[in-house]
């Protein structure tokens, strides 16, 4: 029986997109933008259905989540869109899967050269750590795909956030997309290279399947959010036992990794509130 995929999609990784006119709904670049951003998930898709996948589900996983266009998209692959999704990024995973990309990710805020860094909302968010390390979405969602006991085998994007991927999570393949000069600025890979070589990749990953391991975090889980403002830890204290650390700092301590991951994007909607 082949394998199931999961796939997490996101738009600020792609290759050739450097800025917010090309990720926002009504920018200048956003339709060419979410056109290469499907293209990257088909490679994806193509290229684990070579390395033995039988079905892939992919998660539109960027702000509104209904960017991929589903006209386009490989007609082997199921897709989730639309928003809001109780695990966000990562809804629709199971302990059912075999394996989790994600394709298009950004590195987390304040990483040095690197585009469009941010941890969810650059609105609300300045670090999300779990257990005393800082971590971005890769590490984030990593946990949740864990906490089903499914490993993440493939990550794709700039060179920021390859080199967080391998840090962190050690045994994961990745492809570099482009090379981050700075928040706005790279040096990319010609946009049918770069597809290439996500489709390789994906398929080499599920061909060596059987040398990773879920990634999770070791309970007591302690989840510390630092926001923007002080305001927005006021706020987030308004959930049942969240305490305020510092002035920006709250925490949240629980033995359950899910119930963290939803109190986290609690804290966030709720705080986000203050920006509309």
């Amino acid at each position: 029986m082949g394998f199931k995929v999961f796939i997490s999609a996101d738009l600020e990784g792609v290759c050739g997109v450097v800025h917010s006119d090309q990720t926002t709904p009504g920018g200048r670049d956003y339709e060419r933008a979410r056109r290469l951003m499907t293209m990257e998930v088909n490679a994806a898709v193509e290229g684990a259905i070579l390395g033995g996948a039988e079905e892939v589900v992919v998660n539109d996983s960027h702000g509104s989540m209904r960017n991929i266009i589903i006209e386009d998209l490989h007609p082997k692959a199921k897709l989730i869109t639309g928003s809001p999704k109780v695990l966000s990024m990562m809804a629709g995973i199971d302990e059912t899967f075999d394996a989790v990309f994600f394709i298009g990710y950004h590195a987390k805020f304040g990483s040095f050269n690197a585009i469009l860094d941010h941890t969810i909302s650059s609105l609300v968010v300045r670090d999300v750590s779990i257990n005393g390390l800082s971590v971005g979405e890769v590490g984030i969602n990593a946990g949740i795909a864990g906490y089903y006991k499914v490993p993440v085998v493939l990550v794709t994007g700039d060179s920021a956030v390859t080199d967080e991927a391998k840090k962190l999570l050690g045994n994961v393949f990745t492809v570099k997309v482009k090379e981050a000069l700075g928040r706005y600025a790279a040096l990319c890979l010609h946009p049918s290279e770069a597809r290439e070589l996500i489709k390789s990749t994906a398929k080499r990953a599920l061909e060596n399947i059987h040398s990773f391991s879920p990634f999770t975090f070791n309970p007591p889980i302690k989840l510390n959010l630092t926001f923007v403002n002080s305001a927005m830890a006021e706020l987030a204290t308004m959930i049942p036992d969240v305490r305020r650390i510092d002035a920006l700092t709250v925490e949240y301590i629980s033995d359950d990794y899910l119930k963290c991951f939803k109190v986290l994007r609690s804290m966030i909607y709720l705080a986000s509130t203050l920006v509309r």
